[in-house]
């Protein structure tokens, strides 16, 4: 399974690179749409949604992108306040992970949460990536450096969890993470976040404040990782799909972007590196 992994990884990691590195910001806006779309279905079969209620869901979510877009012309404020909506659905999910029981049994209250759970996870995330890729100078490196952040974050960890983990982080909602493969994350997170905020341009005044926002950034991505491991822990299942060798679904792959692009996002804006 680690090879198939791994093999995984080599085909999508270039191909994610191309994309950011190469198309215009509304092209790439478009193809992340896709994939976080993707993602946004899978959310919905965990919450139990299925047939015709979930296909108008992916469209009104679809709708939502397209009007912030034409909505946002000329001005970052909207693009701004939904990132920062995003941020604030996370720090309630940090809650909801310690009342992890709740929403297990199918509640009709607690499934409509999730449903609004995964508007407010998938489309502000989505307005991160397209805020900074469009932000000058270097919008494409900061994508980059972001996104490359998380994903050194999740293979930090997994290798440092399967090699020193002994401390369970969250045994009642993700039994194999560990406190080790957490600061393993960490630490693979802040060097890769340092050597691409470099190639980005960041300035030696600047350096620590991205140091600081790398870092959590990598903790929400953690945050956004044991969430959907609490949905598909109500669901029952292992993955949120299989279309993806040795990763599961699209929302398995994208968790902890998920809640780490916001929280990059809005720091590179107040910090301004």
């Amino acid at each position: 399974m680690t090879k198939t992994r791994v093999i995984a990884a080599l085909i999508m990691a270039p191909v994610a690179i191309c994309a950011i590195l190469f198309l215009p910001t509304q092209w790439l806006a478009a193809a992340a749409a896709l994939v976080f779309l993707i993602g946004l279905w899978e959310w919905l079969k965990l919450t139990g949604v299925d047939g015709l209620p979930r296909t108008v869901l992916l469209v009104l979510n679809l709708l939502l992108m397209v009007l912030l877009v034409w909505a946002s012309a000329g001005s970052n404020v909207l693009f701004l306040l939904t990132i920062l909506v995003g941020v604030g659905f996370w720090l309630l999910a940090l809650v909801w992970l310690r009342y992890f029981n709740y929403g297990a049994h199918e509640e009709s209250g607690s499934r409509m949460l999730k449903l609004a759970a995964g508007t407010l996870a998938i489309v502000p995330a989505w307005a991160a990536l397209v805020l900074i890729h469009d932000s000058e100078p270097n919008g494409h490196i900061w994508l980059l450096t972001a996104l490359a952040t998380v994903w050194a974050a999740d293979s930090g960890a997994y290798f440092a969890g399967r090699t020193f983990g002994k401390h369970k982080l969250a045994p009642r909602v993700s039994p194999n993470k560990t406190i080790e493969g957490v600061i393993g994350g960490l630490v693979a997170g802040l060097i890769v976040a340092g050597v691409f905020g470099w190639l980005a341009g960041v300035q030696l005044a600047g350096f620590g404040w991205l140091m600081l926002v790398a870092a959590v950034t990598v903790l929400a991505s953690v945050l956004g990782d044991l969430f959907e491991s609490l949905l598909k822990r109500h669901a029952g299942a292992k993955d949120s799909g299989n279309v993806i060798p040795g990763h599961g679904g699209v929302l398995d792959r994208i968790d902890g972007v998920l809640a780490a692009l916001p929280v990059f996002a809005l720091g590179k804006e107040f910090f301004g590196f």
